[in-house]
C-alpha cells in the first residue's frame, strides 16, 4: 500500500495580538517533505504513526511537508497559501497513492480562510478523488465544519485534555483508514450541535466519565469512532462551537442517533464542565489560605497555547504589591528580558523591565530590581504526549522572593522539567503561576497540592461575552445573543 502523510497545523486566536507567519512556523517546526525528524512531533502523530504501521506491515510511505506553529492570531494568507500549495505539491508528487494520513490542528483561520482545514481537505480530495482514503487527526479545540467532513473518510480528535493521547489517536486513525482501503469497513459520519461553548477538563468529572463511556462505545455494535470537538472559544468564525463526530460502520441512522444522544448527554451538563475560575485577588487568597504547597495558579487568560502574548503582569503585579513570596512564575515571553539577561551573567544584579509589551491585555510592564539566578541556552521542555517543546534561550531572574522564568520562544507551561532545568524548586514554593490553561497539569498535578484556574484580563479571557464576535453563528451557549 502507497500512503502519504504530511501535517500544515496552528490554532487561530482570531483576537489575538500577533499574527501567524512563516516565521511562526519555523520557529515551532517546520520540516520539508522527508525531513521529519526520527522521534514523534506533537501535530504530526499520524506521519509518527504511519511509520509504525508502515513498518509493521510493508506500506510504501511517502512523507510530505510537516509544519506546525504556536497558536497566535489570524494566519497570514501568504503564510496559509505558501505551506498549503507545498503540502498539496508534495502529495502530487507522491502519485499514486491509496490512503492520505494527515496532522491538522482544525481550528486554522487566515485571512481570507474561515476554514483552512476544509479548504485544504477539498483541495486534496480533488487531487486524489473519490476512491483513495483521505483521514485526519485534529485537536478537539477545533471548529468542525461540514467542508471537513464532507472531503475526509475519517477525521479523529484526541480525547484528552491535556493532550497526552496524540499517538493513540492517530494510531487508531491510521488503524480505521487503512481498514477502510481494503474494505473491511465503511464509516458513514453523523455530526450532533451542541449549540454551546464550553472547556472540557477530561482530568475531572464530568468531562472523564463522558470521554470513558464513549471510549467503551468504540469497536462496539458497528461503531468505529466517537469524537468529541470541544470547540475553540476564542476563534471568531460560523462553525466555532461544541459537536460530537460519530463514525459507524455503513449504518448513517445508527451514527446520527448515538451523535445527538452524546450531544444532548453534555448539554445535560455544561454547567458543570468549565472550572471554578475566582479573580486575581480571590486565587491568591484561596492559595495563600491552602495549608501547604505548592499551590499552582493558571493564569490561563494568557496561555500562548491558545494564542495569548504570554507576557502579562496582571497576576504577578498583585503577588509583589501583596508582598506574596516564596513563589515561581512563568514562562514570561520576553526576548529582550532574557537578552539583556544573557549579557549580564549569572549572579548579576540589575533593573529590569519584563513583561507587558504587546498589547493592553498584557498589562504594563513590571519595573524591577532583580538578580540573575541561571541562564539556559536552547532550552527544552517535555511537551505533551512526550514531545519536545522548544523554549528557546531561558532565564530565571529573583525579585521581591519571586522567581520568574523568561523564555525566547512563546510556548506555554507543560512539563515541570522547564523549572527544573532552570534550577527553580517548585516543590519548595508556596505559590506556582503557570502560563497554560490546562496542558500543565498532566506533568504539574503530580507536585502540585492544590490547583486554582484564575479569572484575569488577556487574550484568552474566560468570560466569552468581553469579546466582540461578529461571525459565530447563535445561539451558541453561554454567548449572548448579538446586539442589533
Amino acid at each position: 500500500m502507497r500512503v502519504f502523510s504530511g501535517s500544515l497545523a496552528t490554532e487561530t486566536n482570531t483576537f489575538g495580538p500577533m499574527p501567524t507567519s512563516i516565521a511562526s512556523f519555523r520557529d515551532r517546526g517546520y520540516f520539508p517533505a522527508g525531513q521529519h525528524p526520527d522521534h514523534m512531533l506533537y501535530f504530526a502523530g499520524p506521519l509518527w504513526a504511519a511509520r509504525l504501521r508502515g513498518k509493521e506491515q510493508g506500506w510504501t510511505l511517502i512523507e510530505g511537508m510537516v509544519a506546525g506553529a504556536q497558536p497566535s492570531g489570524t494566519t497570514t494568507r501568504h503564510a496559509y497559501e505558501t505551506l498549503r500549495d507545498e503540502l498539496l505539491a508534495d502529495l502530487q508528487a507522491a502519485l499514486p497513492v491509496d490512503m492520505v494520513l494527515l496532522g491538522l490542528h482544525g481550528a486554522m483561520v487566515a485571512d481570507g480562510y474561515d476554514d483552512c482545514e476544509g479548504d485544504l481537505l477539498a483541495r486534496v480530495r480533488a487531487i486524489v478523488g473519490a476512491a483513495v482514503v483521505v483521514g485526519a487527526e485534529l485537536d478537539p479545540h477545533n471548529h468542525l465544519t461540514p467542508a471537513m467532513v464532507a472531503n475526509a473518510d475519517l477525521l479523529v480528535s484526541y480525547k484528552e485534555y491535556p493532550h497526552t493521547d496524540v499517538l493513540e489517536r492517530a494510531l487508531e486513525l491510521v488503524d480505521l483508514c487503512a481498514a477502510k482501503a481494503q474494505g473491511r469497513v465503511q464509516p458513514v459520519a453523523a455530526v450532533a450541535d451542541c449549540e454551546m461553548i464550553t472547556l472540557f477538563h477530561t482530568s475531572r468529572d464530568p468531562a472523564r466519565g463522558f470521554v470513558d463511556r464513549i471510549q467503551a462505545l468504540e469497536g462496539k455494535d458497528g461503531i468505529l469512532s466517537i469524537s468529541v470537538t470541544h470547540g475553540f472559544p476564542w476563534g471568531d468564525v460560523p462553525e466555532m462551537g461544541t459537536k460530537v463526530l460519530v463514525y459507524a460502520d455503513g449504518d448513517a441512522a445508527k451514527a446520527q442517533q448515538l451523535a445527538r444522544r452524546l450531544a444532548d448527554e453534555l448539554i445535560a451538563v455544561r454547567d458543570a464542565l468549565s472550572p471554578r475560575s475566582p479573580g486575581i485577588d480571590a486565587a491568591l487568597d484561596e492559595a495563600l489560605a491552602f495549608d501547604g504547597g505548592p499551590v499552582v495558579i493558571a493564569d490561563g487568560a494568557d496561555n500562548p497555547g491558545g494564542g495569548a502574548a504570554s507576557d502579562s503582569t496582571f497576576i504577578l503585579r498583585r503577588m509583589i504589591e501583596r508582598g506574596i513570596v516564596n513563589a515561581a512564575a512563568g514562562p514570561v515571553w520576553d526576548p529582550v528580558a532574557v537578552r539583556i539577561a544573557f549579557d549580564a551573567g549569572v549572579g548579576a544584579r540589575l533593573r529590569l523591565r519584563i513583561g507587558g509589551k504587546i498589547s493592553p491585555l498584557s498589562g504594563d510592564p513590571l519595573d524591577l530590581e532583580l538578580t540573575v539566578k541561571s541562564l539556559v541556552p536552547d532550552l527544552v521542555q517535555t511537551g505533551l504526549s512526550g514531545t519536545p517543546t522548544p523554549m528557546g534561550n531561558c532565564a530565571l531572574v529573583e525579585a521581591n522572593g519571586i522567581e520568574i522564568l523568561l523564555c525566547t520562544l512563546r510556548n506555554q507551561a507543560m512539563g515541570t522539567d522547564l523549572f527544573a532545568q532552570a534550577g527553580c524548586d517548585l516543590a519548595a514554593k508556596k505559590i506556582v503561576v503557570l502560563k497554560s490553561s490546562q496542558h500543565f497539569y498532566a506533568s504539574y498535578s503530580k507536585i502540585a497540592r492544590h490547583v486554582i484556574y484564575a479569572d484575569a484580563p488577556g487574550s484568552v479571557a474566560r468570560d466569552l461575552n468581553t469579546l466582540p464576535f461578529r461571525k459565530v453563528r447563535r445561539p451558541l451557549w453561554p454567548i449572548k445573543a448579538a446586539t442589533p
